[in-house]
């Protein structure tokens, strides 16, 4: 079964675990067929060097030395195993994160105190090594709650915010199917302001959703990724080069927008 996200079953009844693989919204809730999907780019080679998203181009050279990294390429320092039950077991490559398909989910959670609730970028390269299912999925802090970026869950394709007003990357507005290579480096960015949350992927905008006064919250299934981390479902992810950096003021987008 292919969904955004699907339920964590460790330490659940039997009973439980079947009721919500049922009723969760993974999948469309009419159980409609996915949208078309969209390559986001022309078929390419990988880049050496992934390439600068919009709003990082945007900040300017001299914001360069406000990034502060939270990988240092070679420890776990200050991440841990996401224990989802029947999850990969993550390890190191190459200064890589590799999350290794699990039964279900394979993720880490960020334990640093180091890191923005609101105002922020945080951005990172992910590839999907192997598999049909999203290869980043992104908690992210949003105040005192938190979100997540799904990409290429649904057989691949699907990317959106999970969850808005109680509905999932599935069935909200920033609901978006994008053909993935396999083997190739995306960079991801996502923006988090009082008001709105965006994200690109490569020079893409693929979310533009304003916030005030909805509800935001990620999905039960990821509880345990709150407030800030990486999972995938049954597909090997590949993840490096986290990092994040407060905005500076001219950068928050007017309130009248």
């Amino acid at each position: 079964m292919n969904r955004s996200v699907v339920p964590r079953c460790a330490g659940m009844s039997f009973l439980v675990c079947a009721t919500l693989l049922f009723v969760l919204p993974g999948c469309n809730k009419d159980n409609e067929p996915p949208r078309k999907s969209e390559p986001l780019t022309k078929s390419e080679p990988p880049p050496t060097e992934a390439r600068p998203s919009a709003a990082a181009t945007h900040a300017g050279k001299a914001d360069a030395e406000n990034w502060k990294s939270l990988f240092d390429g070679k420890t776990f320092t200050n991440w841990k195993e996401t224990d989802f039950g029947g999850q990969g077991k993550p390890r190191i490559e190459n200064g890589t994160i590799i999350l290794p398909a699990g039964n279900m989910m394979t993720g880490i959670t960020y334990t640093g105190k180091d890191y923005p609730k609101i105002n922020y970028d945080i951005e990172l390269e992910a590839q999907r090594v192997e598999g049909s299912d999203f290869f980043c999925g992104l908690t992210f802090p949003v105040n005192d709650s938190a979100a997540s970026l799904i990409l290429g869950g649904w057989g691949g394709t699907l990317c959106g915010i999970s969850s808005l007003d109680g509905e999932d990357a599935a069935n909200n507005e920033t609901t978006k199917m994008i053909t993935f290579e396999e083997k190739r480096w995306y960079k991801v960015q996502v923006r988090v302001e009082e008001n709105r949350i965006s994200a690109w992927l490569d020079n893409d905008r693929i979310v533009d959703a304003k916030t005030k006064g909805r509800k935001i919250d990620v999905r039960i299934e990821v509880e345990l990724n709150k407030p800030l981390g990486i999972a995938t479902y049954a597909t090997t992810g590949a993840i490096r080069n986290i990092r994040v950096r407060l905005l500076q003021p001219d950068e928050l987008t007017k309130a009248e927008e």
